[in-house]
């Protein structure tokens, strides 16, 4: 299914083909269920994708100052 979110962290907008139904998604639109619970077949970083639409590369950009700034 194409997963379409916009970051929180950029503002870029970004469409991934994800292993997921659209019984999965209204789960977690719920908000009842941990997304662990609905997603255990995904990475953790398609999981933030779902939640936050933070790719895994923005995630590293994120924490590479602070990172860098802890081995300086």
């Amino acid at each position: 299914m194409i997963i379409k979110r916009t970051s929180h962290y950029s503002g870029i907008t970004r469409e991934f083909d994800l292993p997921v139904t659209t019984e999965q998604m209204s789960r977690f639109e719920s908000g009842k269920e941990t997304i662990q619970d609905i997603f255990p077949h995904l990475s953790a970083d398609d999981r933030e994708f779902i939640k936050s639409g933070i790719t895994a590369e923005e995630w590293d950009n994120m924490f590479a100052e602070e990172c860098d700034n802890m081995l300086a």
